[in-house]
């Protein structure tokens, strides 16, 4: 007489599944990632008020030409030798104002020589907005 073969059994992988699914619809149904805003509240239209740049940084333009503290620049280096002029300073975080028009390869390309020119770190401040 020969022994049966013994089957190795198979782990319940669909019931573990169908529990993880069902706990992810409950917590995506239960939790809310931000609390909502109140109904009546209105936000503060600001469209009509002046933006301004931090002082320290650098302003790019929607035709690329860069300022800073109201001076035209003539390249990121530039910035970099006028916000940093003792030269041994490490630049931590260059911060940047882009216009909403900049393309973004400009934008790309002025971060790049922006690292080049010794910046460990690239910020750019950009308007919030909560619609």
């Amino acid at each position: 007489m020969t022994r049966p073969i013994p089957r190795s059994r198979r782990e319940p992988t669909i019931a573990l599944i169908n529990i993880v699914f069902l706990m992810l619809i409950f917590f995506m149904a239960a939790a809310t990632l931000a609390p909502p805003l109140d109904g009546d509240l209105r936000l503060v239209h600001t469209a009509d008020l002046e933006g301004r740049a931090p002082p320290d940084a650098l302003v790019i333009h929607a035709d690329g030409h860069l300022t800073y503290r109201g001076a035209t620049l003539a390249d990121a280096a530039a910035y970099v030798r006028a916000a940093y002029p003792t030269g041994g300073e490490t630049v931590q975080a260059v911060r940047i104002v882009p216009d909403a028009e900049l393309p973004a390869q400009d934008l790309i390309r002025i971060g790049e020589a922006l690292r080049r020119a010794g910046a460990t770190r690239v910020v750019m401040i950009t308007e919030r907005g909560l619609e």
